[in-house]
């Protein structure tokens, strides 16, 4: 499929989509420019791409295949791609992992997670089956034993591993403890998750050959955003141009960012996909430029749409309606989702503004804890293999919520990890 202009995927999405005929009602009959349309109101989006009653897509939903991002249990969110889609999509990201480094002939062992409509051992599956050049897949999984892994690993020889941080470090661990190294790995393929200097100490341990770079950035919902440039800076990413136009906002005023240095939101148009189109789409995250011209820029951590506490996605406007739900008297003023890194984990902090007494603050956190822990058992699941911390409630007064300095707006998720 060719790459539509934007104009053409305009009208296409007006005339066949119900959501985004309603949310470009009042735009004008010919749209040129990116910045003519609002940026994806990401509630209302998911509230419109559900299984039944799909107000968001533009065609009946009668080929394509179904994959879930993150969400609670009873708002998981799922993305629908066609059958040419997908192969556009993995096509594009496969040709992205040779300037990632990936080398014809070289070994790769695929340990992403897999089942329960997650996409990433799939996606990137298929991405090496596409990549330009000849490799060997090994679709090991995340979830296979860590015993039979590093065996099958020894047993190829395999050169490269593509998982999460997390993953690695798990297999860092194990091997630490065995007294066993893989020097024949010479790079490792990090996706999903950001990593840190602490966890690239460990991997040095245990694949002292090897060297960690990001396998580049895409997202299920969002699709191709970024892929890796080669260099010592595993933040750093190109544009997938002519695929996706990426822009980068102003957290406050929300116009584009142009120079190299300004941080912003990411934001992302993807000018292929038409059953369910993305425009303007909030990626989640923060970046900057540093070479508009190639298109690059430089992942900064999350932005206030979610954050990912190591392997665990949560979505801002969740843990918003989940902690609403458990107080209906509105006792609560005030909620920031905070990600601190410590003891060489991630967790989560919830910090909740509220001028109550003391006494009252231990029955409505019990009551958020039961919640968190009902709505979002992957993140227990996490907690319980050693990979993250327990979440944890923080009272604070509302005066002492973070506020944007410039705006003086609260900012829903905050982000304190050393991300540089």
């Amino acid at each position: 499929m060719p790459v539509q202009s934007l104009a053409e995927l305009v009208r296409f999405v007006r005339r066949n989509s119900p959501f985004y005929a309603a949310l470009y009602s009042g735009l004008p009959d010919h749209v040129t420019e990116l910045t003519q349309l609002p940026v994806m109101p990401q509630t209302e989006f998911w509230q419109a791409n559900t299984p039944r009653g799909n107000t968001l897509l533009t065609g009946p939903l009668d080929e394509a295949v179904v994959f879930k991002s993150g969400g609670t249990t009873g708002a998981p969110k799922f993305s629908f791609y066609t059958r040419e889609e997908w192969h556009e999509f993995t096509t594009a990201f496969g040709a992205g992992l040779v300037d990632a480094g990936l080398r014809p002939g070289e070994r790769v062992a695929d340990l992403f997670y897999t089942g329960d409509l997650y996409a990433s051992f799939t996606f990137i599956l298929d991405a090496l089956h596409r990549a330009p050049v000849a490799n060997v897949r090994l679709p090991i999984g995340g979830a296979a034993p860590l015993a039979s892994t590093v065996d099958t690993l020894e047993q190829f020889d395999v050169e490269v591993i593509a998982g999460t941080p997390t993953t690695f470090c798990s297999l860092a661990e194990y091997l630490q403890a065995e007294g066993r190294r893989l020097p024949r790995v010479t790079t490792l393929f990090f996706g999903g998750e950001s990593i840190f200097s602490d966890q690239q100490r460990l991997l040095a341990t245990a694949f002292p050959n090897a060297r960690v770079a990001s396998i580049g950035y895409a997202a299920v919902d969002a699709g191709l955003v970024g892929a890796a440039v080669p260099g010592g800076d595993p933040r750093l990413h190109r544009a997938f141009t002519p695929h996706t136009v990426v822009e980068i906002l102003d957290e406050d005023s929300g116009e584009p960012v142009t120079r190299t240095g300004v941080p912003g939101r990411v934001v992302v148009t993807d000018l292929r996909r038409r059953l369910m189109p993305v425009l303007r789409y909030p990626v989640g995250d923060r970046a900057e430029w540093t070479c508009t011209t190639a298109g690059h820029f430089r992942i900064l951590g999350r932005a206030e749409e979610g954050l990912r506490v190591g392997p665990v996605a949560l979505h801002t406007q969740d843990v918003h309606d989940l902690v609403r739900s458990v107080d209906p008297a509105g006792r609560i003023s005030g909620l920031q989702l905070v990600v601190r890194r410590w003891e060489g984990r991630d967790g989560l902090v919830l910090r909740l503004g509220s001028d109550l007494r003391d006494e009252e603050l231990p029955e409505l956190t019990a009551a958020v804890d039961k919640a968190f822990e009902a709505a979002r058992p992957m993140y227990e699941a996490a907690v319980a293999a050693g990979h993250i911390h327990p979440m944890a409630v923080e009272w604070v007064r509302h005066a002492d919520l973070a506020v944007n300095t410039r705006s003086g707006k609260l900012i829903r998720a905050v982000d304190e990890r050393p991300h540089a």
